[in-house]
């Protein structure tokens, strides 16, 4: 007597509501950890890691940002209204965040007389090492405390889904560029000066 091997379900492997709600939890995760590890695309074949907003009508509105930052001094952007806002997402464990964080600081002593404001925003750190890293580059801008990573998942349209990630916001509060990966000093300066 021959035995009866069982049938897949024609859902398949993997799709059982509980794996999917899973996969949809632990993909953003996934995804800021992988571009940490992985080498920064070059800048001619970056693809969807750079984002120039060209057509200041096409530019997506920023949303405003309120928390705290590595002091617990609270913070917003809404004082900065009228500035070109750069906002850097990093954490201290992150290599390719270290390696761009001279050319932030340099960028932004290059651009602090022409009405530019930085504001670091720290994701999935602790305080002590963020703080660390900070006072190690002698960084003069403040950083958002951010562990959850909530304030990321605000940029809806464009979000600044892995680390290191640089958004360029107008004088209008649109965002005008997106660097989803590791960036110099001069390329950053250009996007601040085509903002």
């Amino acid at each position: 007597m021959a035995t009866s091997i069982p049938r897949q379900s024609s859902r398949g492997r993997g799709s059982h509501p509980v794996s999917r709600a899973l996969l949809l939890l632990l993909l953003p995760t996934a995804l800021f950890v992988s571009a940490c590890t992985q080498q920064s695309a070059a800048s001619d074949d970056a693809g969807e890691n750079v984002i120039v907003y060209n057509d200041e009508d096409e530019r997506p509105q920023a949303p405003q940002l309120q928390g705290e930052d590595l002091n617990g001094k609270a913070l917003d952007t809404r004082e900065f209204d009228g500035d070109v806002l750069v906002l850097n997402f990093w954490a201290s464990w992150c290599a390719p965040c270290r390696r761009e964080a001279p050319d932030l600081v340099i960028a932004s002593e290059k651009t602090a007389d022409k009405g530019v404001t930085f504001l670091g925003v720290n994701v999935r750190d602790s305080k002590d090492k963020a703080r660390s890293f900070e006072d190690s580059l002698e960084t003069e801008y403040p950083s958002f405390f951010d562990p959850s990573g909530r304030l990321a998942v605000k940029f809806d349209e464009v979000p600044p889904n892995t680390i290191p990630a640089t958004l360029v916001i107008d004088r209008q509060g649109r965002i005008a560029a997106v660097f989803r990966q590791e960036i110099q000093a001069d390329t950053l300066i250009d996007a601040i000066n085509g903002a």
